[in-house]
């Protein structure tokens, strides 16, 4: 995934709930990306998630697209009008995910 994310110019940000020790336990902190966590105040299902993470990086809806394995957090995303996909974790379906991409950056 990161070789097809890095395909693309465009920055890259990690959205996760975790807070500082789970980003740890999952390695999180290791992301070879700038990684945004409101630590669980709210979790990615709300809308208020994207509202507060685009205020922090200064970003509209229409400049940011967003792919999620969550399909509460897909809605919400897609409530504050970001353009999002569902990415299938099981699936693992990298060339749906560059395709996405590609129609929507």
């Amino acid at each position: 995934m990161k070789k097809m994310l890095d395909s693309f110019g465009n920055r890259k940000i990690v959205l996760t709930n975790a807070n500082p020790e789970e980003m740890i336990k999952f390695g999180i902190d290791k992301s070879p990306y700038k990684v945004f966590s409101l630590s669980h105040s709210p979790d990615k299902i709300e809308p208020s998630y994207y509202k507060k993470m685009l205020e922090h990086f200064s970003l509209k809806a229409d400049e940011v697209v967003y792919f999620e394995h969550n399909v509460d957090a897909v809605t919400s995303a897609r409530k504050v009008g970001i353009e999002t996909w569902h990415y299938d974790k099981d699936k693992k379906d990298l060339e749906a995910l560059k395709k996405f991409l590609e129609n929507n950056l």
